[in-house]
């Protein structure tokens, strides 16, 4: 059986992109996609097949890889298509049977509309505005093209049944447990996400400003050309002695951060899942996250604290758990075995053969 996984672009290397990278080791899996700036990064087993470079300025971005997607045909060389990301899935129409593993309906299109509208000056608003319009009903169109929707958290679960008044089945992103490792509780706290304004990372450094005694390591890179380079940008001008920013790095030097780090934080705006949550519980370390989306699904009070999304709110988290870290250890490595790489696998390779078995 020859499958093939259909992603949006490979710019900066963030969840979605290592559940890629799992998904292609496992069934052996062809990528295609049209960037491949960070593929490297990834080093993914199967074959990396290119649609070709999209324009590096949103929307235009978004538009070329939706136009390469819809025009691509590979009906030929694949027995089933996988989607993920927000652009691949307008192959859908030419690549049957096929499953999409949604991350998220677009949240620019949906529920951060009003977020992105408002980040833009007059001249982009009226551009977002006549872009949102138009893609929309394309969005929504091209998605009757799938067959199976998979998602990856009851989060997402209920804005697919908002927005695409689709039904879905929830199969939690994978990691691998065995990788990860607890050495000790050091003196630094982690954070680890692109450096996208939705990620909230202002909020982190807001934090860590009012504790100079407390160290943060911040891991995360961006998009050249998007619009998270100003952003990143404005994150770099004002750091305190106390926070880095060290960009993104290699998986064994991340596991090593885990493996060290005293705890860790996430702020996302109603997070989608969040995997780096997990693979921080599963080198025993406690989590501080705001009490939002996807977080609340996989944070309990024994493996950290839900918090606010406030500076205050976080400072007195991360100051309470880094008086005793240790004592969240077991109960972190515990819970992230409930994210296995193994159970990932039964429950993705059973959509897979329901796929191939139903009638056309």
């Amino acid at each position: 059986m020859k499958i093939a996984i259909f992603h949006d672009y490979f710019g900066a290397i963030g969840g979605g992109e290592k559940v890629v990278s799992t998904i292609s080791d496992l069934f052996d899996a062809d990528v295609i996609t049209t960037d491949t700036d960070a593929v490297d990064k990834l080093g993914l087993k199967g074959n990396v097949i290119s649609l070709g470079s999209t324009r590096k300025i949103p929307p235009l971005k978004q538009i070329s890889a939706t136009r390469k997607f819809y025009f691509s045909d590979f009906s030929e060389e694949y027995d089933f298509s996988i989607f993920t990301g927000n652009w691949s899935h307008y192959a859908a129409h030419t690549h049957h049977p096929n499953m999409w593993y949604c991350y998220t309906p677009v949240r620019a299109f949906y529920d951060l509309y009003d977020n992105f509208l408002q980040r833009q000056n007059f001249v982009k608003r009226q551009l977002f505005r006549a872009w949102v319009y138009g893609h929309r009903h394309l969005d929504q169109h091209s998605v009757k093209d799938i067959d199976n929707i998979v998602t990856i958290s009851g989060n997402v679960q209920r804005r697919i049944k908002k927005y695409h008044k689709r039904d879905s089945e929830i199969i939690y992103p994978p990691i691998d447990v065995s990788m990860f490792r607890c050495e000790e509780y050091g003196d630094f706290w982690l954070s680890v996400n692109r450096l996208y304004p939705e990620k909230r990372i202002d909020l982190q450094i807001e934090a860590f400003r009012k504790m100079p005694d407390e160290k943060l390591v911040i891991v995360g890179g961006y998009a050249k050309g998007d619009h998270a380079e100003s952003y990143a940008r404005t994150l770099y001008n004002d750091l305190p002695e106390n926070i880095k920013i060290i960009g993104e790095i290699k998986d064994d030097e991340l596991r090593d951060l885990y493996s060290r780090c005293r705890g860790f934080i996430c702020t996302a705006i109603d997070e989608d899942f969040g995997l780096t949550p997990v693979e921080a519980m599963a080198s025993g370390k406690p989590v501080v996250a705001v009490n939002e989306g996807g977080f609340m699904e996989t944070v309990t009070e024994d493996t950290g604290l839900l918090v606010d999304a406030n500076y205050r709110s976080i400072k007195e988290a991360v100051q309470l758990i880094s008086k005793e870290p240790d004592m969240y250890r077991d109960a972190c490595i515990e819970r992230s075995k409930m994210f296995d790489v193994s159970i990932f696998e039964k429950q993705i390779k059973n959509v897979i053969n329901n796929g191939l078995q139903a009638p056309e």
